[in-house]
């Protein structure tokens, strides 16, 4: 038996509507310039910040005290959460989808570099009211923590699961009985 050939309105229905093929190519480069400023804006953070750390090193030569050595830290932290949003705007127009487990990343290291900041500071403010609303928040932010790492966890295990619907691989057991 013959198959049906595709007749041009099976064509006309993969078009995109509204816009059509051009209008979605303008969106399409808008796009791309749109993530590409995001991109440089983040390159140029991250070289700034990098920076900064060198200078914030350079400065522990002569001061040994606890403060360069966590704003290093602090900036170093940053550096961090950057290059994870950087990572997440390429993921982002490589795979034309968003990703949720970059922000999620950017979320937990965020979360971390506050806590360590704020624990540094709560050691100098012991015995005060500023200590017991130090501690308050950073028990938030270890529950934060906690909450991004599961749900990271569990959009790791959702990822290895085979599609559900119509393009799913067929079930074994089904095509083995019939």
């Amino acid at each position: 038996m013959a198959q049906p050939e595709h007749s041009s309105s099976t064509r006309d229905d993969d078009r995109p509507p509204g816009f059509g093929r051009a209008g979605t190519r303008v969106l399409e480069f808008a796009e791309n310039v749109v993530y590409a400023g995001i991109a440089l804006f983040l390159v140029l953070i991250a070289l700034v910040l990098l920076a900064l750390a060198g200078k914030t090193t350079y400065s522990l030569v002569s001061d040994f005290s606890q403060t360069p050595v966590l704003e290093l830290l602090d900036v170093l932290l940053l550096v961090f959460i950057v290059v994870e949003l950087l990572f997440a705007v390429r993921t982002t127009v490589e795979k034309r989808e968003l990703i949720a487990e970059p922000f999620l990343l950017v979320g937990i290291i965020a979360s971390i570099k506050e806590i360590v900041v704020l624990s540094i500071e709560a050691a100098s403010v012991v015995g005060t009211d500023g200590f017991a609303d130090r501690m308050v928040v950073i028990g938030v932010l270890g529950v934060l923590v906690l909450l991004l790492g599961i749900t990271s966890l569990l959009l790791r295990r959702k990822e290895r699961e085979p599609d559900e619907g119509q393009n799913a691989p067929a079930d074994p057991e089904t095509t083995d009985a019939g």
